[in-house]
């Protein structure tokens, strides 16, 4: 058993209806359609190749701590050296650090976002997608999100 290591498999919100949360040998958590709607709406606006997008979600801060992860007073020690990998049905990955999504070190305002201008997003865009506002470039900001993984580096 890996310390610190989470999956959260992100089934298609629209087709499936829901979020499956796995932290390590723990018993799965499902995440459906419903909770997450119940979740905080925040909204990011991406600055998309010079055209500024408005989307809206849950931050994914919110869908860790369903997941397990515990930020209570602040990330510390070994849980620094932890990442997530934001892992997209077309294969394409990105790695945020876990400390990005903790309120007490960096408000970094991403967001798994189900709307695109106020509409559910297109198929080639969802049905969820990271955003990630501050970047200067949306590399990081996956389309497609299928899976997220977070992976403590040290043992």
């Amino acid at each position: 058993m890996r310390l610190g290591f989470l999956l959260l498999v992100l089934a298609s919100m629209q087709v499936s209806g829901q979020i499956v949360v796995r932290v390590n040998d723990a018993a799965p958590v499902t995440v459906t359609a419903k909770d997450f709607a119940k979740l905080p709406r925040h909204t990011a606006v991406l600055n998309d190749h010079g055209k500024q997008i408005t989307y809206e979600g849950a931050l994914l801060h919110d869908l860790l701590e369903k997941g397990g992860i515990d930020f209570g007073s602040g990330l510390r020690g070994r849980q620094l050296s932890s990442f997530v990998a934001a892992l997209a049905s077309d294969g394409y990955e990105a790695v945020y650090a876990l400390a990005e999504f903790d309120p007490t070190i960096v408000d970094s305002g991403i967001i798994v976002a189900d709307k695109r201008d106020g509409q559910f997003l297109a198929a080639s865009e969802g049905p969820l997608r990271v955003v990630v506002p501050h970047d200067k470039r949306p590399t990081r900001s996956v389309k497609l999100l299928q899976e997220l993984d977070v992976v403590q580096l040290k043992k």
